[in-house]
C-alpha cells in the first residue's frame, strides 16, 4: 500500500536565511492577498472570478509591477494561489467560510513542491534561492520527498517534508473492541473501565499568564516593552499549546496501541457541558481529529463516530 507521511523538524537558519524565509513567506502572503482582492472586485461588478490558472498568467505582470516578487521562488507563488483556489473550492463545497485577507505575523507560511533536496544524513535541507539550511534531526525521513512546507510558529520557523513511500499493509496485533465516552470530570472512559484524567496546562499557567497580561497592560501600545511582553504571552500559548497536543498525541496513541476498533459518541452533549464548565482545556474537535490520524494510522486501527 501507498502510505504518505509528513516528517516535521526544527529550521535552524542563519541571519541572511531568516531574512529569506520571512521575505518568502511575506511574498506569498502579499499575491494571496492580491488575487483575493482581484475576485473580489470581479464579484462586485458582476464578473467571473478568475482560477487556478488564469491567475497564474498574471504573475508575470505582477513581478514586473513589484520587482521583490522575482526574488521568490515562482513555485512558491504559485502554491499561494492554489491555496486560494482550494479555499474558494472549501467554500463552495460549504466546508468552511469565505477566504480571508492574510495577516502579517498569523500563520506565515509557504509551500515548495520541487527544486528542493534533502540531505538526511547531515540534517539539513536545500531550498530554491536559499541553499542548505539545518535542521533538528529528530528522525529520519523515510520514502520519497514528493514537497516540503515552511512556517513560522512563536519566532520558531519549521519545516514539514511529505514523503510517500510502499510499505505493506500492517496488521493490528490486538483484536479487542472498545466504547470511548468523552467527560467533563474525566478526559476519556473507556467501556472496559480504564480512563484518563483531564490535562488542564492552560489552568496551571494561568497565573503566570495573568501576570504577563497585567504587565503589558501597563506599557504603552507597540512600544519596546510593549512587544517584549506580548512576545513572553506568545510563547507561553505556544508552551501550553505544546503540552495539550503532547498529550492528545500520547492518550492517541495508547488507544491505538491496545485497540483495534474505538466507537466514539457524538460530542455534541460534552461540547455544551463544557460551555458551563471551567473543567475543559480544549476543544473536542481537535480530540475527534487526533482519534481519526494519530488514533487511526491505515489499516491498523478503526475509529467510528457515533
Amino acid at each position: 500500500m501507498l502510505r504518505l507521511q509528513a516528517y516535521q523538524f526544527e529550521l535552524r537558519p542563519n541571519g541572511e536565511q531568516l531574512r529569506n524565509l520571512r521575505q518568502f513567506a511575506g511574498s506569498c502572503r502579499f499575491v494571496y492577498n492580491k488575487a483575493l482582492a482581484l475576485n473580489t472586485e470581479r464579484y462586485n461588478q458582476k464578473e467571473k472570478r478568475l482560477g487556478y490558472a488564469r491567475l497564474c498568467a498574471l504573475l508575470p505582470n505582477w513581478k514586473r509591477e513589484h520587482p521583490f516578487l522575482s526574488e521568490v521562488p515562482a513555485q512558491a507563488l504559485q502554491q499561494a494561489l492554489k491555496n486560494l483556489e482550494r479555499a474558494y473550492s472549501n467554500f463552495f463545497q460549504k466546508r468552511a467560510e469565505f477566504p480571508k485577507f492574510k495577516k502579517k505575523g498569523q500563520r506565515e507560511s509557504f509551500r515548495v513542491p520541487q527544486g528542493f533536496e534533502v540531505d538526511n544524513g547531515n540534517g539539513r535541507i536545500k531550498l530554491p534561492k536559499i541553499g542548505w539550511m539545518r535542521y533538528r534531526k529528530s528522525q529520519e525521513v523515510l520514502g520519497e520527498a514528493k514537497n516540503v512546507t515552511i512556517r513560522e510558529s512563536c519566532g520558531k520557523w519549521f519545516i514539514a517534508v511529505q514523503t510517500e513511500r510502499e510499505v505493506e499493509t500492517p496488521l493490528h496485533e490486538s483484536t479487542s473492541v472498545v466504547g470511548l465516552d468523552w467527560g467533563i470530570v474525566r478526559f476519556y472512559t473507556l467501556s472496559d473501565g480504564e480512563y484518563q484524567e483531564q490535562c488542564q496546562p492552560l489552568k496551571r499557567c494561568l497565573p503566570k499568564l495573568a501576570k504577563l497580561q497585567r504587565r503589558m497592560a501597563r506599557k504603552k501600545k507597540f512600544s519596546s516593552n510593549w512587544k517584549k511582553v506580548k512576545a513572553a504571552i506568545a510563547k507561553l500559548h505556544h508552551r501550553i499549546a505544546n503540552i495539550r497536543k503532547d498529550f492528545l498525541q500520547q492518550s492517541s496513541n495508547d488507544i491505538s496501541k491496545n485497540h483495534a476498533v474505538v466507537f466514539v459518541e457524538e460530542d455534541a452533549p460534552i461540547r455544551a457541558l463544557s460551555e458551563v464548565s471551567d473543567r475543559v482545556d480544549a476543544t473536542f474537535s481537535i480530540i475527534h481529529i487526533a482519534l481519526q490520524g494519530a488514533l487511526r494510522p491505515p489499516g491498523t486501527c478503526r475509529c467510528d463516530i457515533l
